[in-house]
């Protein structure tokens, strides 16, 4: 998934981005809601991790523009306060979860996973396709049986090619949702993670190039 983090807070933002990338997905941090605003403008977000209480622009109006600028984009909330009535203040404002500070990384996680499922069309748990079966839980691969281990990039990857269900993704698809906007689009990172990839699941080859479109598995 493509996430991104908005926290006022360096040392936690940083600790929340690390542990989502470690989960294979593609994190943006920022720490305020005005730099916020100008990326939801940019990218398109599964997941926005978001603190209420935010320099420059509120965290309240930084979620009432995701809700009308990115409407499938999933909204977590955090904060520091945990009394009732906040809680119940941020979802009214269209979160749709709250977690109060401090929290557990795997629940967290956890929490955020469970949005991005629902920012997407509902897919199997696990991903199988052309002798492939893919688990995102337990980030496992298997090809005809055979156990494919695999980078985090390389993981992401894939699934996103199995989720298109045979139908071809676009290269700037790929790198939106498996990179973070670091990545530099003009260099030969994507094409040297396919290569990787398809040596690993080995052969028959079964990420296949569609000239001028992306890639997919027939």
């Amino acid at each position: 998934m493509r996430i991104l983090v908005v926290e006022d807070e360096p040392r936690v933002a940083d600790a929340v981005a690390q542990w989502l990338r470690g989960d294979a997905h593609a994190v943006d941090v920022v720490h305020d809601g005005a730099a916020a605003l100008e990326r939801i403008g940019v990218h398109e977000y599964d997941v926005v991790v978001l603190d209420r209480d935010l320099p420059l622009v509120h965290g309240d109006d930084v979620c009432r523009a995701v809700l009308r600028d990115e409407p499938d984009a999933k909204v977590l909330m955090l904060t520091a306060a945990a009394d009732l009535d906040d809680r119940v203040a941020g979802l009214a404002l269209g979160a749709d979860d709250y977690l109060p500070k401090p929290f557990a990384f795997a629940e967290l996680s956890a929490r955020v996973n469970a949005l991005g499922r629902r920012a997407r069309p509902a897919t199997p748990p696990v991903l199988q396709r052309a002798g492939i079966r893919l688990d995102p839980h337990r980030r496992e691969v298997y090809r005809d049986g055979r156990y494919v281990p695999l980078s985090r990039k390389e993981f992401a990857v894939l699934a996103e090619l199995l989720r298109a269900d045979g139908a071809p993704v676009s290269a700037e698809k790929l790198l939106e949702k498996a990179w973070d906007e670091h990545a530099d689009p003009f260099t030969h990172t994507l094409r040297m993670t396919i290569l990787k990839l398809r040596r690993k699941l080995g052969e028959p080859p079964v990420v296949l190039t569609e000239p001028g479109v992306g890639y997919r598995i027939p």
